[in-house]
């Protein structure tokens, strides 16, 4: 009776363990991925693509835009799990924080070959404005004003730092805040008439085709060297899900790619999440590659289980 009872114990305490592992193993195994973005073209969608690869592969998702220090702040609070738009080393002042803290981390470069910094119409470079320092200079008429993108963006207080120390000369300039669209709009038109204008430039992006640009020399340096955009992972989202993890270290693009991305997105009108399906079923080759050794939500080789939704 003894030993009956002993077979049982064991048996129960086995029983328990093994549900307790399981159990913990599904915790870890995160089936919802929350994507954070900032609302430029390029870096939303690039979000769209890897949110449905994320969806192909039985994942639930969200996606929250927001500024830089918002999206940063949302992964700190477990509100956002993945950002690919890190853009350094421009928005270094507002990642730095939230790493040094231990809540984020960058998990690669997704994209090489950028730019951001102070840009000029091609007219403003033939007439001589070929860098920072040479704007003070033609004060009068670029009206003392340099044209940035929404309030608290970092290529705006690198200009309102510029501005507040007299770098360059331009402690009597002002900066316009405004958005991508506003600032858009206030170049189409200094375009049309031959205005002198002074604006927060970057590629890939598609004021570079509507455009013809000239980005400004900065021979001191504010806007960095070494631009690129890395994406950016909650520290514990590594443990709680390795499976996506491993796309994520694996998810790299190219600017022509990226530029294509955002022609069909602004120019041609087309839908993000539309636009994100076409491209994924166009180049499954890419996409074979993003997902190496990725499993799907119920165990499948993802290039298989991707394959079969687009239906190739």
């Amino acid at each position: 009776m003894n030993n009956l009872v002993k077979t049982f114990v064991i048996l129960l305490v086995v029983s328990t363990m093994l549900a307790g592992g399981f159990s913990g193993l599904q915790a870890a195994d995160q089936k919802e991925i929350k994507f954070g973005y900032v609302q430029w073209p390029g870096v939303t969608i690039k979000t769209h693509v890897a949110k449905k690869v994320a969806e192909y592969l039985g994942y639930e998702t969200t996606m929250t835009s927001g500024s830089q220090a918002i999206v940063f702040k949302g992964m700190e609070t477990g509100d956002i799990d993945v950002f690919l738009g890190n853009w350094m080393p421009t928005m270094k002042m507002h990642f730095d924080k939230y790493e040094e803290t231990g809540a984020i981390e960058n998990v690669r470069v997704n994209l090489l070959d950028v730019v951001y910094k102070t840009a000029v119409p091609k007219y403003v470079w033939d007439a001589g404005v070929h860098s920072l320092a040479d704007l003070n200079e033609h004060a009068d008429k670029f009206n003392s004003k340099i044209y940035g993108i929404e309030p608290g963006n970092e290529g705006n207080l690198i200009i309102k730092n510029a501005i507040d120390n007299n770098t360059y000369n331009l402690g009597e300039w002002s900066l316009q805040s405004s958005s991508t669209a506003g600032m858009m709009t206030a170049v189409k038109r200094a375009v049309q008439s031959e205005e002198w204008i002074a604006f927060n430039g970057w590629k890939p992006h598609y004021m570079n085709v509507l455009f013809d640009i000239k980005y400004l020399e900065d021979p001191e340096n504010i806007w960095g060297e070494g631009e690129r955009v890395l994406t950016v992972a909650r520290t514990e989202f590594k443990n709680e899900n390795p499976n996506y993890y491993k796309f994520l270290q694996q998810f790299k693009v190219t600017a022509p790619m990226q530029n294509q991305w955002i022609y069909n997105y602004k120019q041609e009108g087309q839908d993000p999440e539309v636009a994100a399906e076409e491209w994924i079923a166009e180049n499954l080759g890419i996409v074979n590659q993003w997902v190496y050794g990725v499993e799907s939500v119920d165990g499948r080789m993802a290039r298989k289980v991707i394959k079969e939704k687009v239906g190739k």
